[in-house]
């Protein structure tokens, strides 16, 4: 019962992440229409695979870098929840702990599916136009990852 926050979070990251991502890519079809304004410059829809890990680093076509990023993926999302689950920790961080891993998992299962991670979301402003695409779940990730840097609960040394 204690962990109920660190479960809703994941599930709530990942099934977000999923469906965004079916609506977007397959339902509104953005890889065969080409990008679709939604708030333009601020955000746009915009087809991308990526095959490396967030801004297309370290991109790699062969099944061994797939694989490796996915066992990656669910080795560091393992070692979250079981450094979360040591100790008694505050709802923020079983939350941020539940975002870093649902989003994870998210792109982890875009790897299984398709070989690459569906990104779509593309934002530019204050005329900066940025190239890159990324998806909901790499925002969970960010954000979880953020809580869990600020919210410890450790006093500095």
């Amino acid at each position: 019962m204690r962990y109920r926050a660190l479960f809703w979070a994941g599930a709530l990251a990942f099934l977000l992440d999923q469906v965004s991502k079916y609506l977007v890519v397959h339902v509104m079809g953005v890889a065969q229409r080409g990008p679709i304004d939604v708030f333009p410059p601020l955000l746009v829809f915009s087809y991308g695979e990526n095959r490396g890990i967030n801004f297309g680093l370290f991109q790699g076509d062969g099944d061994t870098a797939r694989w490796v990023l996915i066992g990656l993926s669910v080795a560091i999302s393992l070692a979250v929840f079981v450094w979360l689950s040591r100790a008694p920790r505050s709802a923020v961080m079983l939350i941020s702990g539940g975002l870093l891993i649902g989003g994870a998992l998210g792109n982890v299962l875009d790897r299984v599916l398709y070989g690459y991670v569906l990104d779509f979301l593309n934002m530019s402003c204050c005329g900066i136009d940025n190239p890159f695409v990324f998806n909901l779940a790499d925002v969970f990730i960010f954000a979880g990852a953020l809580g869990l840097m600020l919210f410890d609960g450790k006093k500095p040394s």
